[in-house]
């Protein structure tokens, strides 16, 4: 197991932003470098603890499913090896299987969630009024429930170390106007219901997930950052499904059951992670990707 890459140092190029979990540079005035470091956030806040080889892991999955979905809508991959617009091998070292040379694309200030299972916070709100993020549901249904359709339950995009909201359609429609918002639900769910019919066929429940979305400079949605990782869905194990509980999870819920477990307050700082909930964690990882894409993790 290689030692977690906490931090990016690319000095040839300017770095433009610091998100959770990737560092972004800038190449030019159409491209920039993305490179997703093995940095673990839970509850919006940074962990201390890097996830040996998520960042690989992260891009690599990404990348399966932006080839898988190319037929629904574009996305922010260029093709450009990422090591070619660097020159110095320290740094081509850091990009390796980790790194992705991306489009410049004016990025839509929400995250598109979508659900097809009823867990998490869907579920509570769901016991106490009978609706996810304000749409009403059949009654009768139960944790982990299957929704008779995937829904569409955008958020609010925070800063880092801030809290995402989810927020009404109307919200969404309100922030990127109603013909896109209508678009980028249509996207989304055809997103979603094409990757978990294919999940499926490799045991695997995706439960929910989210989207990010940006424009091109002639107004084309494109989807951008990451699609269908275990940072941005809960997968389950399709052979543990079962109504009634939450199944167990090839996601990082393995690292906010402990942190929810030991009390924490969800406030930064968060507590380091124990050797072995890190290794677990790197290695329900490593069980996603393989058991989702039939690979091996490329690794340096």
């Amino acid at each position: 197991m290689s030692q977690p890459l906490l931090e990016t140092t690319i000095t040839s190029l300017k770095r433009i932003h610091q998100g959770k979990v990737r560092d972004i540079y800038d190449i030019d005035d159409k491209t920039m470098l993305l490179v997703s470091t093995d940095r673990l956030s839970a509850f919006d806040v940074i962990l201390p603890t890097g996830i040996a080889n998520k960042g690989a892991m992260l891009t690599q999955m990404a990348n399966f499913w932006f080839e898988k979905l190319s037929n629904v809508v574009p996305n922010h991959l260029t093709g450009i090896d990422p090591t070619s617009v660097v020159t110095d091998n320290l740094e081509k070292a850091q990009l390796a299987n980790r790194a992705v040379v991306v489009k410049k694309l004016r990025a839509l200030p929400i995250e598109a969630i979508v659900r097809g299972y009823l867990v998490g916070s869907g579920w509570k709100e769901y016991k106490a009024k009978g609706t996810v993020c304000g749409i009403p549901l059949p009654a009768g249904l139960q944790e982990a429930s299957k929704l008779p359709e995937p829904i569409f339950t955008p958020s609010s995009k925070a800063a880092v170390g801030e809290h995402d909201e989810n927020i009404s359609l109307q919200q969404c429609a309100d922030l990127i106007g109603q013909d896109m918002a209508m678009q980028v639900a249509k996207v989304a769910i055809a997103l979603y219901m094409q990757a978990a019919e294919y999940a499926l066929t490799r045991g695997i429940i995706i439960a929910d997930t989210k989207f990010e979305f940006g424009l091109d400079s002639n107004g084309v949605l494109h989807v951008m950052d990451e699609v269908l990782t275990p940072d941005s869905s809960r997968f389950w194990p399709a052979k543990s499904y079962a109504l009634g509980k939450n199944p167990p999870s090839y996601d990082k819920q393995y690292v906010r059951d402990w942190l929810e477990a030991i009390g924490w307050n969800k406030m930064p700082p968060a507590p380091a992670l124990p050797h072995d909930v890190a290794q677990r964690t790197s290695e329900k990882y490593m069980e996603a990707f393989e058991k989702l894409t039939g690979q091996k993790l490329a690794l340096v």
